[in-house]
């Protein structure tokens, strides 16, 4: 007996996966405005003029803690004391200037030769180059001095506008003002001259010291911003201008003595 086809049904479809449904984003949280941060204060100009003389008082000759002997010894230092200490420029140009004291006696030392001298100093290979040309150029273009110019002092190697400030005022006597880091940080920390670059806290500071007291500041300001007015941690207990500062995060008593731990 014959058997009959079945005939074959619909085949079975797979059920479609269900699309997600779409999420609602959640709306983004605001974010906060960003605070600009509020400026120092300035220091009034009426308690200027008190705050240099109270710094004039514990120092009534102030001068630079380099070693020179000339405009071109102090231009040496002042070049290398760039990212180093005094205590170290003045360890190296002490054997540096008893073999090359003149501009002549540098470029025969060549650049080999000041290197020798200055390694314990930081970026010591620039500096020995730059040692070596600035004198060559003093040389061929000065007559073997350092000139009494800024253009002409800013034009050697390694001379800025902080290096030629602190040449014509130490060794020239001119009423210039060098920003350093200790006087960068003075100017904003106290309110004396606020700025925001050293050239601003140099023209404010410059506008803002009496003329007659402005010469002896910039080594006052230094010698403060280094022994007292610390980057750290400002030794406003002993500090002799801390009636007119505007610095609000003072430290008003010397932090208590560490005690010896005592060994079993």
């Amino acid at each position: 007996m014959a058997v009959m086809p079945v005939a074959a049904g619909p085949r079975a479809q797979k059920p479609k996966p269900a699309k997600p449904k779409p999420t609602e984003s959640k709306p983004a949280k605001p974010k906060p405005a960003k605070s600009k941060p509020t400026k120092p204060r300035a220091m009034p100009q009426s308690d200027v003029r008190a705050f240099i003389q109270a710094l004039a008082a514990t120092n009534p000759s102030p001068t630079t803690e380099l070693h020179f002997a000339d405009p071109f010894t102090l231009l040496v230092a002042v070049v290398l004391s760039a990212q180093a200490t005094d205590i170290s420029v003045n360890r190296a140009t002490e054997t540096l200037f008893k073999k090359a004291a003149t501009p002549e006696a540098m470029v025969a030392l060549g650049v080999d030769g000041v290197a020798r001298h200055i390694r314990s100093i930081g970026l010591w290979q620039g500096k020995a180059r730059n040692v070596v040309e600035l004198s060559r150029q003093l040389v061929a273009h000065h007559l073997a001095q350092v000139p009494r110019d800024r253009a002409a002092l800013e034009a050697l190697p390694g001379v800025g506008r902080k290096t030629a400030n602190v040449v014509l005022n130490v060794a020239f006597g001119e009423s210039t003002m060098a920003v350093d880091t200790h006087i960068f940080r003075i100017g904003n920390r106290t309110g004396l001259a606020p700025g925001s670059s050293p050239r601003a806290v140099e023209d404010g500071l410059v506008r803002r010291i009496p003329p007659e007291l402005l010469r002896d500041a910039h080594n006052w300001l230094i010698l403060h911003g280094r022994y007292i007015c610390k980057a750290r941690q400002p030794e406003c207990w002993r500090c002799a201008v801390a009636q007119w500062c505007r610095y609000p995060d003072r430290t008003e008593t010397a932090p208590a003595p560490r005690r010896a731990v005592q060994e079993d």
